[in-house]
This record gives C-alpha cells, structure tokens and sequence, in this order.
C-alpha cells in the first residue's frame, strides 16, 4: 500500500501554528474533524494521549507520530504537518518536533495502519528525506515526495530480498544485512508497548548502522502483529552477543548463556553504533535463565539505591493489589448502600458482600500483594511462595504486615536458594524452576512464616487496632493531620502510599469496620486535584489557558479520589504547589478525625461519601481543605504577565 494512499491532501499542516504538544495534537484532530474523517474529536483525543502517556511518539530527529486507534474513526487517515518554529513535545532526543504524523485508524482496519506506519517509521530513518520534507510548500510537493522515496526503497528491497537468496543458497551461514565478507555477527530484538513505531524504528536504525560498520546482524521485531523475522536457534548459536532494545517483556529463555545487552527502545534508535560495537565484542552480561520472566537490565541498569530497589518491590506488589482493593471495594460498597435499604438479609446485599468482601476479591488482597512483590525480587520462581506466605499471613491476624513480611521474605529466599544451586551440574539446570525452587522456597518461607513471622505480626497488627480504637480526639486528629498531609507530599510516590498501605492495613485487618484512617486519606488525596482546579477556575489570570483547561480535568480527578491529576502542576511549580496542597489535605485529614469520621470503603471519592458515618462532614472536610489550598495557591502565584 502506498502511503499516500491515506495521507490525504486536504488534511495537510503545511505551517503548523501551535507552540505547544498539546496544542498541536488539537490543530492535528481539528483537521481531521473538519475533513469527516473522525466522529468523535474528544475520543480521539483520549486515546491519543493514552498512547502518549506510554511512551512520548516524539520518535527524535525532529519527528512526531502520535496515533490511535478507535471507533473515534471513520476512515483510516495520516495527517501531515510541518512546523517552522518547532514544537517541545517530549521527544526521545529532547529536541523538539518539526514534522508531524498523526494516524488515525478505525477499529475495523485490521493492521493496515501498523503496516503502513511501519513503512513510514522506516522512511523517516534517512534524515536528507526529513530536510526535504521540511523544504517541501505545497501539499502536492508531500505527496510526490513520498511517492518517490516509497518507489525506491520498494526497488531496494526487492534488490536485497534478491541478493539476501543468493547469499543464503551458497553460503547460509552469512547474513543479508551487513558485509557479506565480514564474519562479525549478531543478532538482535526490538519491541515497544504497543509495537508500532519505535519498534520499526530501532530495527531499522540498528540494520542502518550494522552495514555502515561492516556488521552482519539479523533483527526480529516484536510488533503489535506479533513477533515478525523470528530468530533461529542457529542464528542465536552463531552471533557474538544478542540486543534486546525493548520496553516490553520478550522471550529471554532461548538466549540463556549468551552475552545479552538489554536496553530500552530508544537506546536502539539513538545508540545504534554503541549496541551495535559491544555486542560484537561480547561486551555484556552473560544472560541465565532460571525460570525468570520479562527482561532484566544489565548491571548498569540494576544499580540503584536499597531504599529504590525495596520501594519498587513494593509497588509491584502494592499495584498488583489494587484492582482487588478498588473492584472490591466499590462492591462493597454498593452493599452497604443496599444494606441501608433492604437491610442484611437482601439477596442482593449478601452476593455483592460475597463477591467483594472476605469470600472474595478482599480474600486475595495480602497473598496478591506478598506474590508479586516476591516476584519482583526473585522472579517467577519466588511468585507461589509468596501467595502462600501471604495466605498464612492473613489466616493467622498477621494481616498486611505479614503479608508485606512473607513477600520481601519469599522473594530473597529464592535469591539465595539460586546461590545455594549454582554449583550443581549443569543437566540438574531443569530441575531447579520446577522441583528445587518449589519446594525448598515454600518450605523455607513457610517455615519461618509459621514459627516466626506470623506469630510477632499478629502481635503487633492486633496491638495496632488496639492502639487506633483507644485513640483519643486530640491524638486521632494529630494522625489525620499527618495521615492527610502525606498524601499531598509527592501525590502517588512513596509517601502518598505509605498513608494509603497504612489506611489499607488498618481497614483489612478490623472486619471493614475501622475506616477512621481510610476517611483521612481518601479526604487528603481527594484535597490537591481540587484545590489546583479551584485556583485555575477563581484565579484565571494566574494561569495559561493550557492549564485552565487542564484543570478543570482536575474537578472530576479530585472528587474520584485521584490525585495524580495535581503532578503535572506540582511539577511546574512545586514549592507553591506542594506546600498549599499539603496544608489543605493535612486539614481535611485531620477533620475526619476531630468529627469521627468512618468510610467503609477503601477507593471511590465522592461516590462513596454516602456510605460514610457522617457525609456531610466528610464532604465539608474535603471542601475546607480544598478551598484553603486553592486559595492558598492563587493567592501566592504571581499573575502570568508579571512573570
């Protein structure tokens, strides 16, 4: 398919007039509204900052493909447009974009737009092709271009489908990319989370490269079509090291022994040569394969401080963890709405407690949570361990901090179970990911979990409870206070969630009925959002139009109880914004406490205020604390045409 096949002339930004990434991706979709091509600008526009929140498609050297791919669509479409000035839109070289490719394709296509996005994607490698774009007037001028460019490289592919036969008939064990007389060889695989563009891109630039170096090399990519030029056992034998440019998990077990350099996607496009020259030399760690899964950085990508390695544990487990808490939760809370009406005897009452509650998703709460955070310190093997560890952690009232004990606990179990096995023969190699691992990592875990951990757990979780029902009034708020605060201090990073983990912990380990803490942090999270969509609403001339639009995002953010929508503010201005968020949400923290209030559900925001022991008064704590920081922070600003 020719590429000008969907790159229609009437949608082409020959003098693209935005300044800004967000601005640009709304001149591209209005385009594509005023031609019909789309039926839902808003959609769209939702998806295509979905994919942009993956991985920016500002792919560097100038160049911006974002894309989406919905019902928002009514013909498969790609939108030219070129800037003069240049627009900051987060690219992989931080050099900003000055053509742009928006692709726009209907559900229904199939994988026309992959394979033409992946023809473009390798067009866009040459960057005399790029200049010529830029240099390029009228819309006429873009389609005869590419016409001409795609005309080549289809003669030149054929030329190398051609000579690569040759090759492989009198001589198989050469390779058709790179200098057939050079015996350097290696082998490589790209891929990237939605395996559109970037994945074509590092292909391509690590093929470019090879040949300029006199390197044979052979790429498999790993698509949104799925894995495309496959590596053979032999070609993988054969090469000096192998490259995984990826940031997506791909099959490491087949390079077991080899010198593999693991790197992201963008390393492939941007340090080619770099990959390209230590593979070659063997210039990288030797790769084993025990049963792990998903890719591991070499050591240079390990590194990394005790306190960042446990937080990330952490989080693997906490993440995993949360569609259990929130799914569950929110039935649980329906329930309790229905409870009010029908009382506890309502069928429908009884089969959403079922569903949610103890006999369901809140039954898988701290095993979920201490598997995956073994798995993420010793891979598949440290996952069944783990869940056992925490399954005994929560029949035996050690509750979530077993579970976080028995998950760090499993996890370097199987570290050190890996250390004890390295030494065995090589054909015991098998047995260790089903036999050894098993065993003696649930044994072991277990063990110390039944004889130790669990016992010196349930204590100190049963004291805890203990501790926050004989609270008094000033001691309770002084925790709200704290509790809220910590909410607003990095807005979903480390502190945000050791307040929600705490209010969690509490809530899962007292039958559901102590929601005191949770009432406090969901108030503290709910603050920041709001407060920063207060501020753009009542002070206007503080804030660019960009960020009053952004913030009336933040309305809905806040009340749903997500605080992440006040990052991108906090991060632009973080001693203004930080500092009035964090004293809102300690206020509306602690006046959950002062007027003793419980929410009986651990996520929903507003949605579940009505489920609260008081909630008018948790809906006036959110509103005091969110009124203090916004006008706190408009207060503080300082007009925009004084900055």
């Amino acid at each position: 398919m020719r590429i000008t096949d969907l790159m229609i002339k009437d949608t082409m930004i020959m003098d693209l007039k935005a300044t800004t990434k967000e601005g640009a991706i709304d001149e591209l979709i209005a385009s594509l509204a005023a031609s019909g091509r789309i039926n839902d600008p808003v959609l769209f526009k939702e998806m295509i900052l979905k994919r942009e929140e993956q991985s920016s498609t500002g792919i560097g050297g100038g160049i911006a493909m974002p894309h989406a791919k919905t019902k928002a669509v009514n013909e498969a479409t790609v939108v030219f447009a070129k800037s003069a000035t240049g627009v900051e839109f987060e690219s992989l070289d931080d050099e900003p974009a000055r053509i742009f490719f928006m692709i726009a394709a209907p559900e229904g296509a199939g994988n026309m737009h992959l394979r033409t996005l992946a023809s473009l994607s390798r067009l866009l490698i040459d960057s005399e092709f790029i200049e010529q774009l830029m240099n390029t007037r009228t819309p006429d001028e873009v389609s005869a271009l590419f016409d001409a460019k795609q005309a080549e490289g289809e003669a030149k592919e054929k030329e190398n489908e051609a000579a690569a036969k040759a090759v492989q008939k009198s001589e198989p064990e050469k390779l058709i990319v790179g200098n057939p007389d050079s015996q350097a060889f290696i082998v490589a695989v790209t891929a990237c989370p939605t395996g559109i563009a970037h994945t074509f891109m590092a292909e391509d630039a690590l093929k470019k490269k090879a040949l300029e170096m006199g390197v044979n090399i052979r790429v498999e990519t790993n698509g949104s079509e799925g894995a495309k030029n496959v590596l053979t056992a032999d070609e993988i034998r054969r090469a000096s090291g192998v490259i995984v440019a990826a940031d997506k998990q791909v099959e490491m077990a087949r390079f077991d022994g080899k010198p593999v350099l693991q790197r992201p996607v963008s390393d492939g496009i941007r340090k080619s040569e770099e990959l390209i020259r230590k593979a070659m030399n063997g210039d990288a760690p030797i790769y084993h394969n025990e049963g792990r899964s998903g890719n591991e950085g070499d050591s240079k990508e390990k590194s990394g401080s005790i306190g960042s390695k446990i937080y990330k544990d952490l989080m693997n487990g906490i993440s995993h963890m949360l569609p259990f808490v929130v799914g569950g939760g929110i039935l649980l809370a329906i329930s309790f709405l229905i409870e009010q009406v029908g009382g506890e005897n309502h069928p429908l009452f009884q089969l959403l407690q079922t569903i949610g509650g103890g006999d369901g998703a809140f039954h898988f709460l701290i095993p979920v949570l201490a598997g995956f955070i073994a798995i993420s310190i010793g891979d598949r093997p440290a996952l069944m361990p783990g869940m056992v560890g925490g399954y005994m952690a929560l029949n035996s009232n050690a509750g979530f901090l077993g579970g976080l004990a028995a998950g760090f606990l499993a996890g370097y179990v199987v570290i050190g179970l890996r250390k004890v096995f390295a030494g065995l023969p090589k054909t015991l190699d098998g047995l260790k990911p089903i036999l050894l691992y098993p065993v003696f990592g649930l044994l072991i875990t277990g063990g110390l979990m039944y004889y130790l951990f669990d016992p010196i757990f349930s204590w100190m979780n049963v004291g805890l409870i203990n501790w926050l029902n004989d609270l008094g009034t000033v001691n309770a708020v002084i925790l709200g206070l704290v509790l809220g605060g910590m909410m607003a201090i990095d807005m979903g990073g480390p502190f945000n969630k050791a307040a929600y983990t705490f209010a969690i912990g509490v809530f899962t380990t007292s039958g559901n009925t102590n929601g005191f803490m949770m009432a406090a942090v969901m108030a503290g999270g709910m603050v920041p959002p709001l407060a920063i969509a207060l501020a753009t609403t009542f002070f206007k001339n503080k804030f660019t139009e960009s960020e009053r639009k952004s913030g009336l995002t933040n309305y809905v953010l806040g009340l749903s109880f997500i605080t992440e929508g006040a990052i991108p503010f906090a991060a632009a201005d973080p001693l203004r914004v930080l500092t009035s968020c964090i004293l809102g949400s300690a206020v509306a923290g602690g006046l959950t406490q002062f007027w003793n209030i419980n929410v009986p559900a651990p996520h929903g925001g507003i949605f579940v205020a009505a489920l609260s022991s008081h909630a008018l008064l948790f809906l006036l704590a959110v509103l005091i604390g969110s009124v203090i920081s916004g006008l706190m922070l408009g207060l503080w600003k300082k007009p925009l045409d004084a900055k």
